[in-house]
Protein backbone atom coordinates (compact mmCIF):
# COMPACT_ATOMS: atom_id res chain seq x y z
CA UNK A 1 0.00 0.00 0.00
CA UNK A 2 1.10 3.34 -0.90
CA UNK A 3 0.98 6.17 1.54
CA UNK A 4 1.62 9.77 0.89
CA UNK A 5 2.68 12.32 3.47
CA UNK A 6 2.02 15.93 3.11
CA UNK A 7 3.03 18.42 5.58
CA UNK A 8 2.50 21.95 5.86
CA UNK A 9 6.26 23.19 7.25
CA UNK A 10 4.22 26.36 9.01
CA UNK A 11 2.01 24.19 11.24
CA UNK A 12 1.79 25.34 14.88
CA UNK A 13 2.55 21.87 16.11
CA UNK A 14 5.23 20.69 13.72
CA UNK A 15 7.93 19.41 14.88
CA UNK A 16 11.83 19.80 14.27
CA UNK A 17 13.21 17.37 11.69
CA UNK A 18 9.51 16.66 10.62
CA UNK A 19 9.88 14.60 7.43
CA UNK A 20 12.47 12.25 8.89
CA UNK A 21 10.16 12.41 12.30
CA UNK A 22 7.80 11.34 10.57
CA UNK A 23 8.90 8.97 8.21
CA UNK A 24 11.04 7.19 11.28
CA UNK A 25 7.41 6.68 12.83
CA UNK A 26 5.39 5.19 9.86
CA UNK A 27 8.45 3.11 9.39
CA UNK A 28 8.36 1.60 13.05
CA UNK A 29 4.66 0.27 11.99
CA UNK A 30 6.59 -1.44 8.64
CA UNK A 31 5.02 1.62 6.22
CA UNK A 32 7.53 3.06 3.98
CA UNK A 33 5.80 6.74 3.97
CA UNK A 34 6.82 9.23 0.98
CA UNK A 35 6.69 12.33 3.45
CA UNK A 36 6.48 15.84 1.40
CA UNK A 37 7.26 18.92 3.32
CA UNK A 38 4.89 21.97 1.56
CA UNK A 39 6.97 24.74 2.73
CA UNK A 40 5.38 28.20 3.31
CA UNK A 41 4.33 29.82 0.04
CA UNK A 42 3.51 26.87 -1.19
CA UNK A 43 -0.08 25.61 -2.52
CA UNK A 44 -1.49 23.04 -0.09
CA UNK A 45 -4.07 21.87 -2.85
CA UNK A 46 -1.58 22.07 -5.82
CA UNK A 47 0.48 19.64 -3.37
CA UNK A 48 -2.25 16.90 -3.10
CA UNK A 49 -3.22 17.13 -6.53
CA UNK A 50 0.40 16.26 -7.55
CA UNK A 51 0.08 13.66 -5.16
CA UNK A 52 -3.13 12.14 -6.45
CA UNK A 53 -0.98 12.39 -9.57
CA UNK A 54 0.96 9.09 -8.14
CA UNK A 55 -2.09 6.90 -7.18
CA UNK A 56 -1.95 6.37 -3.53
CA UNK A 57 -4.13 4.37 -1.51
CA UNK A 58 -3.69 6.88 1.38
CA UNK A 59 -2.87 10.61 1.40
CA UNK A 60 -2.12 11.70 5.07
CA UNK A 61 -2.39 15.56 5.65
CA UNK A 62 -0.68 17.00 8.62
CA UNK A 63 -0.97 20.59 9.97
CA UNK A 64 -4.05 22.19 11.16
CA UNK A 65 -7.62 21.80 9.76
CA UNK A 66 -6.95 24.46 7.06
CA UNK A 67 -4.64 21.95 5.92
CA UNK A 68 -6.67 19.09 6.22
CA UNK A 69 -9.57 21.08 4.15
CA UNK A 70 -7.52 21.58 1.13
CA UNK A 71 -6.10 17.94 0.94
CA UNK A 72 -9.36 16.41 2.00
CA UNK A 73 -10.47 18.52 -1.52
CA UNK A 74 -8.47 16.91 -3.40
CA UNK A 75 -9.48 13.16 -2.76
CA UNK A 76 -13.00 13.66 -1.96
CA UNK A 77 -14.84 10.97 -4.79
CA UNK A 78 -11.94 8.91 -4.56
CA UNK A 79 -11.22 5.55 -3.22
CA UNK A 80 -8.27 7.02 -1.55
CA UNK A 81 -8.04 6.69 2.23
CA UNK A 82 -7.07 9.82 4.12
CA UNK A 83 -4.93 10.31 7.04
CA UNK A 84 -4.86 13.09 9.58
CA UNK A 85 -1.67 14.09 11.73
CA UNK A 86 -2.99 16.86 14.13
CA UNK A 87 -0.13 19.77 13.68
CA UNK A 88 -2.45 22.38 14.15
CA UNK A 89 -3.06 24.57 17.10
CA UNK A 90 -7.28 23.98 17.33
CA UNK A 91 -7.69 20.61 15.54
CA UNK A 92 -11.29 20.35 15.59
CA UNK A 93 -11.72 17.69 13.17
CA UNK A 94 -9.25 15.38 14.31
CA UNK A 95 -10.96 15.98 17.92
CA UNK A 96 -14.65 15.38 16.07
CA UNK A 97 -13.43 11.99 14.32
CA UNK A 98 -11.74 10.68 17.49
CA UNK A 99 -8.45 10.81 16.09
CA UNK A 100 -5.66 11.24 18.41
CA UNK A 101 -3.89 14.61 19.45
CA UNK A 102 -1.21 12.36 20.48
CA UNK A 103 1.65 12.15 17.34
CA UNK A 104 2.73 8.88 17.91
CA UNK A 105 -1.02 7.70 18.49
CA UNK A 106 -2.30 9.51 14.95
CA UNK A 107 0.72 7.58 13.12
CA UNK A 108 -0.57 4.24 14.67
CA UNK A 109 -4.02 4.84 14.09
CA UNK A 110 -3.31 5.64 10.22
CA UNK A 111 -1.34 2.86 10.07
CA UNK A 112 -3.33 0.17 11.80
CA UNK A 113 -6.89 1.53 12.16
CA UNK A 114 -10.18 1.00 10.55
CA UNK A 115 -11.73 3.47 7.16
CA UNK A 116 -14.40 5.32 8.81
CA UNK A 117 -16.85 7.40 6.18
CA UNK A 118 -17.34 10.77 7.43
CA UNK A 119 -19.53 13.48 5.56
CA UNK A 120 -18.56 16.90 4.02
CA UNK A 121 -19.97 20.31 3.39
CA UNK A 122 -19.77 22.71 0.84
CA UNK A 123 -20.43 26.21 0.06
CA UNK A 124 -20.56 27.44 -3.52
CA UNK A 125 -18.57 24.13 -4.31
CA UNK A 126 -15.67 24.82 -1.48
CA UNK A 127 -15.45 22.28 1.15
CA UNK A 128 -15.51 22.05 4.48
CA UNK A 129 -14.72 19.97 7.33
CA UNK A 130 -15.95 21.80 10.40
CA UNK A 131 -18.12 24.62 9.28
CA UNK A 132 -18.23 27.67 7.39
CA UNK A 133 -19.70 30.99 9.10
CA UNK A 134 -20.38 34.54 7.59
CA UNK A 135 -20.50 37.80 9.89
CA UNK A 136 -18.47 38.97 13.21
CA UNK A 137 -16.11 35.33 12.60
CA UNK A 138 -14.67 35.82 9.15
CA UNK A 139 -13.90 39.41 10.14
CA UNK A 140 -12.01 38.46 13.18
CA UNK A 141 -9.85 36.24 11.23
CA UNK A 142 -9.15 38.75 8.46
CA UNK A 143 -7.91 41.15 10.88
CA UNK A 144 -6.43 38.99 13.05
CA UNK A 145 -4.41 38.01 9.37
CA UNK A 146 -3.46 41.86 8.88
CA UNK A 147 -2.07 41.81 12.62
CA UNK A 148 0.04 38.69 12.52
CA UNK A 149 1.39 40.06 9.30
CA UNK A 150 1.95 43.24 9.92
CA UNK A 151 3.28 43.26 13.82
CA UNK A 152 4.54 39.63 14.01
CA UNK A 153 2.37 38.64 16.84
CA UNK A 154 1.54 35.28 17.45
CA UNK A 155 -2.03 34.14 16.57
CA UNK A 156 -3.73 34.06 20.05
CA UNK A 157 -2.77 37.82 20.85
CA UNK A 158 -3.68 39.33 17.45
CA UNK A 159 -7.07 37.32 17.72
CA UNK A 160 -8.02 38.50 20.80
CA UNK A 161 -7.08 42.39 19.56
CA UNK A 162 -9.14 41.73 16.33
CA UNK A 163 -12.32 40.51 18.36
CA UNK A 164 -11.70 43.74 20.15
CA UNK A 165 -11.63 45.91 17.04
CA UNK A 166 -14.55 43.95 15.37
CA UNK A 167 -16.40 43.92 18.06
CA UNK A 168 -16.27 47.53 18.54
CA UNK A 169 -17.51 48.42 15.18
CA UNK A 170 -19.73 45.49 15.72
CA UNK A 171 -21.09 44.67 11.85
CA UNK A 172 -24.89 43.35 11.35
CA UNK A 173 -25.76 41.58 8.18
CA UNK A 174 -28.77 41.48 6.60
CA UNK A 175 -29.63 37.75 5.27
CA UNK A 176 -32.14 35.99 3.83
CA UNK A 177 -32.02 32.42 4.76
CA UNK A 178 -33.90 29.78 2.38
CA UNK A 179 -33.89 25.69 3.36
CA UNK A 180 -35.92 23.00 2.27
CA UNK A 181 -39.47 25.24 1.39
CA UNK A 182 -39.12 27.70 4.18
CA UNK A 183 -37.35 31.37 4.21
CA UNK A 184 -36.70 33.64 6.58
CA UNK A 185 -35.14 36.95 6.32
CA UNK A 186 -32.93 38.30 9.92
CA UNK A 187 -30.48 41.29 10.78
CA UNK A 188 -27.29 39.14 12.33
CA UNK A 189 -23.86 39.41 13.49
CA UNK A 190 -23.01 35.86 12.77
CA UNK A 191 -24.62 33.04 10.49
CA UNK A 192 -22.83 29.71 11.14
CA UNK A 193 -23.22 26.59 9.33
CA UNK A 194 -21.55 23.15 10.36
CA UNK A 195 -20.58 20.23 8.99
CA UNK A 196 -23.32 18.05 10.89
CA UNK A 197 -24.53 19.33 14.82
CA UNK A 198 -22.38 21.20 17.03
CA UNK A 199 -23.35 20.51 20.74
CA UNK A 200 -25.69 23.75 22.08
CA UNK A 201 -25.24 22.54 25.94
CA UNK A 202 -23.04 21.65 28.69
CA UNK A 203 -19.07 21.31 29.19
CA UNK A 204 -19.17 19.45 25.44
CA UNK A 205 -20.12 23.03 24.26
CA UNK A 206 -19.11 23.33 20.69
CA UNK A 207 -18.30 19.91 19.97
CA UNK A 208 -19.36 16.43 17.19
CA UNK A 209 -20.55 13.79 18.30
CA UNK A 210 -21.14 12.54 15.15
CA UNK A 211 -19.79 13.54 11.17
CA UNK A 212 -22.30 11.60 9.22
CA UNK A 213 -25.89 12.03 10.38
CA UNK A 214 -26.26 13.60 6.74
CA UNK A 215 -27.08 17.19 7.54
CA UNK A 216 -26.03 20.66 8.16
CA UNK A 217 -26.58 22.56 11.30
CA UNK A 218 -27.54 26.29 10.93
CA UNK A 219 -27.15 28.73 13.68
CA UNK A 220 -28.21 32.38 13.37
CA UNK A 221 -27.43 34.58 16.61
CA UNK A 222 -30.06 37.57 16.10
CA UNK A 223 -28.74 39.50 18.89
CA UNK A 224 -29.27 43.36 18.37
CA UNK A 225 -26.96 44.58 20.37
CA UNK A 226 -23.38 44.79 22.34
CA UNK A 227 -25.47 43.58 25.15
CA UNK A 228 -27.25 40.90 24.19
CA UNK A 229 -24.04 39.84 22.42
CA UNK A 230 -22.23 39.49 25.85
CA UNK A 231 -25.04 37.62 27.06
CA UNK A 232 -25.17 35.01 24.65
CA UNK A 233 -21.39 34.93 25.05
CA UNK A 234 -21.85 34.13 29.10
CA UNK A 235 -24.59 31.98 27.64
CA UNK A 236 -21.88 29.45 25.84
CA UNK A 237 -19.46 30.02 29.07
CA UNK A 238 -22.24 27.93 30.73
CA UNK A 239 -22.98 25.75 28.37
CA UNK A 240 -26.34 26.90 27.99
CA UNK A 241 -26.24 28.53 24.48
CA UNK A 242 -29.54 26.04 22.73
CA UNK A 243 -31.51 28.06 26.03
CA UNK A 244 -30.92 31.57 24.63
CA UNK A 245 -33.74 33.27 23.22
CA UNK A 246 -31.69 35.17 20.15
CA UNK A 247 -30.54 31.93 18.73
CA UNK A 248 -31.76 30.40 16.03
CA UNK A 249 -30.63 27.10 15.60
CA UNK A 250 -32.13 23.86 12.73
CA UNK A 251 -30.79 21.52 10.93
CA UNK A 252 -30.60 21.00 7.03
CA UNK A 253 -29.20 19.56 3.94
CA UNK A 254 -29.26 22.68 1.87
CA UNK A 255 -29.48 26.34 2.71
CA UNK A 256 -29.07 29.26 0.39
CA UNK A 257 -27.74 32.40 2.45
CA UNK A 258 -28.17 35.84 0.31
CA UNK A 259 -26.95 39.12 1.65
CA UNK A 260 -27.18 42.31 -0.22
CA UNK A 261 -23.97 42.99 -1.37
CA UNK A 262 -22.56 40.44 -4.54
CA UNK A 263 -20.36 39.00 -2.55
CA UNK A 264 -19.86 38.31 1.13
CA UNK A 265 -16.80 37.39 3.43
CA UNK A 266 -16.78 33.62 4.79
CA UNK A 267 -14.83 31.49 6.43
CA UNK A 268 -14.34 27.67 5.70
CA UNK A 269 -12.36 26.02 8.59
CA UNK A 270 -10.73 29.02 9.78
CA UNK A 271 -9.39 30.27 6.59
CA UNK A 272 -11.72 33.38 5.01
CA UNK A 273 -12.50 33.77 1.24
CA UNK A 274 -14.57 36.28 -0.69
CA UNK A 275 -17.41 34.10 -2.03
CA UNK A 276 -20.42 35.37 -4.61
CA UNK A 277 -24.14 35.57 -3.19
CA UNK A 278 -26.38 33.94 -2.93
CA UNK A 279 -24.08 31.47 -0.64
CA UNK A 280 -25.40 27.71 -1.78
CA UNK A 281 -24.80 25.18 1.11
CA UNK A 282 -25.09 21.15 0.63
CA UNK A 283 -24.25 18.19 2.31
CA UNK A 284 -22.08 15.28 0.51
CA UNK A 285 -22.98 12.31 2.82
CA UNK A 286 -20.11 9.57 3.48
CA UNK A 287 -17.86 11.23 0.87
CA UNK A 288 -14.68 11.03 3.08
CA UNK A 289 -13.13 8.33 3.62
CA UNK A 290 -10.83 8.64 7.10
CA UNK A 291 -8.49 6.46 8.50
CA UNK A 292 -9.35 6.20 12.60
CA UNK A 293 -7.84 4.53 15.53
CA UNK A 294 -10.16 0.73 15.05
CA UNK A 295 -12.55 1.10 18.55
CA UNK A 296 -13.70 4.40 17.01
CA UNK A 297 -14.74 3.30 13.60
Amino acid sequence: MTYVVLLNAGAAGMPSDAANAIRRRFAMHGVPADVRLVEAGENISHAAARAMADNPQVIVAGGGDGTLNAVAGAIIGHAIAFGVLPLGTLNHFAKDAGIPLDLDAAVAAICTGDVKEVDVGRVNGRVFLNNSSLGLYPQVVKERNALTERLGHTKWPSFVWAALNVLRRFPFLDVHVKSEGKAASYRAPVVFVGNNRYELHGMAIGERHCLDAGHLSVDIVSATSRMELLALAARALLGRLGEATDFISFQATEVVVQTRRTSAVVAIDGEVHRLQTPLVFGMEPRALRVLVPAHNR
